[in-house]
């Protein structure tokens, strides 16, 4: 198998895994709560990339390196997961998915306006044009969700938007870090389990895991959203000759996020959640290409 076809095989499978998430995340809330979803879910992250790592040769790197790493392993920790998934899980359950799951899609977008204080980059004409699409698409999105349940959910909206801006922040954080990345995510994870524990006890105790459900929704939200599908694309990026094709994939991902939504979870398709999904791709893609010609 050459190296392209290895790096489009962990692209497509990177793809669709996420593509499932939206639909994990409401089948796994219909179970647990959300602090239960986010300790459950993260203790099978961990045992996922230390399997990961121990494949690697990198587990007892990891462990090694465990307690000099541990300021950065809790700050970045204390962002993703802990905070980030609180304000993303509760946003999923607030919102229908195909609401949700498109709006935190947006993150990239958040990304480019911050770096623009913390990184000291200039917007140029085509970041604004491609941010004045994607949250055009935004405002489609969330009437849509208002046809669907026939209320709009403004908290949970602002908790969609609030975790993209998390997520750009904890990778404007994770650019400055030096650990291996999978050997970064794991500690991270690592760290933040007191945590989640201290927080679920405090607030729901523990779940009632009655029948292999909620077992499985759990373990499938840890192992594809937390953990392995990280490091997925990663091996694409390190496979492939040409990151921007590969990159492009990922546009796939919320289109059959939303025909899984569908099928699966049984909400209604609206012709605004495309339109709205249609502005943020192209929103994004503008903002891309634009970027490549001007670099």
């Amino acid at each position: 198998m050459s190296s392209e076809t290895r790096a489009l095989c962990y692209a497509l499978a990177a793809v669709l895994l996420w593509s499932t998430v939206a639909t994990a995340f409401k089948v796994a809330l219909g179970y647990v709560t959300v602090s239960q979803l986010m300790f459950g879910a993260s203790v099978f992250s961990v045992i996922a990339l230390a399997g990961t790592l121990w494949v690697r040769g990198e587990l007892r790197l990891a462990l090694r390196r465990f307690w000099s790493d541990r300021n950065a392993a809790f700050r970045l920790g204390l962002v993703n997961p802990v905070v980030y998934y609180a304000v993303l899980f509760e946003a999923y359950d607030r919102l229908p998915a195909q609401v949700a799951q498109p709006l935190n899609y947006t993150w990239a977008i958040t990304l480019g306006l911050l770096a623009v204080p913390f990184l000291g980059h200039k917007l140029t004409r085509w970041d604004l044009s491609g941010m004045l699409l994607g949250y055009s698409g935004v405002v489609f999105i969330s009437l849509a969700g208002k046809n669907i349940s026939g209320t709009l959910d403004g908290f949970g909206l602002f908790l969609a938007l609030f975790s993209t801006l998390l997520w750009a922040g904890y990778w404007l954080l994770n650019a400055r870090d030096a650990r291996p990345p999978i050997v970064a995510l794991f500690q991270n994870f690592s760290y933040a389990l007191p945590l989640l524990l201290i927080w679920m006890l405090a607030t729901d105790g523990w779940p009632a895991l009655n029948g292999w459900q909620p077992w499985a929704a759990l373990a499938y939200v840890g192992v594809f959203e937390m953990g392995i599908t990280f490091v997925f694309w990663q091996l694409a990026m390190v496979y492939t000759s040409n990151a921007s094709r590969i990159g492009t994939l990922i546009f796939l991902s919320p289109f059959i996020s939303l025909f899984l939504i569908h099928f699966v979870l049984g909400e209604p398709l609206q012709l605004m959640t495309f339109g709205g999904l249609g502005l943020i791709i192209a929103g994004l893609w503008l903002q891309q290409q634009m970027a490549r010609r001007e670099a």
